[in-house]
């Protein structure tokens, strides 16, 4: 939680400084919560909603949540994730992007809530990211995470999706592992539609758990989402 001052600061910045901004919200179904490779829903269906404000000078800051288990020694069931940021164009097709996120587990005592800072880069369709939280899972040890994305555009309004990243770090130390995603997007109407198998078995701990519990076995994951307001 040392991270809200952080948060409120540039939330404030955000608010001072733009006198336009526009509000959106994301309503997501999807097969799974995968994160980064590893499930957070015991590969169980996931509902998760945000709610995000964009100013035009490119700060922003929103809100993410979603069902979360994590096996039967924990009573946490929902995930919400705040964040605030600021985003610019060094040109027409090269940007960037500064974010910090707070993690907040609610019904749990094992006080797992944690901060994590990023910065990104994206040029056309390729985008990359790292990502450092210094207190990972309110453990005192810092972890990193770096990833590299494609999206590619194909005809009838489908889209090709690449990915790979790396989680290492003191958290990980010798588990430290890669996962890898490709798959297809669809846009019907007002709904995205994501298809895509995702491998994590890079992490050996998550293999083949009992329960699926922090699973990081590969997988087919589908997702449909829509965003609000509905031009």
């Amino acid at each position: 939680m040392k991270t809200l001052p952080l948060l409120a600061l540039m939330a404030a910045a955000a608010v001072g400084t733009v006198a336009r901004a526009e509000v959106s919200s994301t309503v997501t179904l999807a097969s799974d919560y995968d994160f980064r490779g590893i499930s957070q829903s015991v590969k169980d269906p996931a509902l998760q909603l945000s709610l995000d404000w964009a100013g035009d000078s490119g700060f922003y800051v929103g809100g993410w949540a979603s069902n979360v288990d994590f096996g039967p020694d924990t009573v946490s069931d929902v995930e919400l994730d705040i964040y605030a940021g600021y985003s610019g164009n060094f040109t027409d097709d090269f940007s960037y992007d500064f974010s910090v996120t707070q993690y907040t587990y609610f019904d749990t005592a094992d006080k797992v809530d944690y901060a994590e800072a990023a910065f990104g880069l994206a040029y056309q369709g390729f985008s990359t990211k790292f990502w450092y939280a210094w207190d990972y899972g309110n453990t005192g040890l810092a972890a990193r995470y770096v990833e590299a994305n494609l999206e590619l555009p194909l005809p009838k309004d489908f889209g090709l999706l690449l990915h790979a990243g790396q989680s290492s770090g003191e958290y990980w130390a010798d588990d430290k592992y890669t996962d890898y995603a490709i798959g297809l997007t669809k846009t019907v109407g007002k709904f995205d539609l994501t298809l895509k198998w995702i491998d994590g078995s890079d992490y050996r701990p998550g293999n083949n758990v009992d329960g699926n519990v922090f699973s990081s076995d590969s997988k087919a994951f589908f997702s449909v989402a829509t965003s609000f307001p509905w031009e």
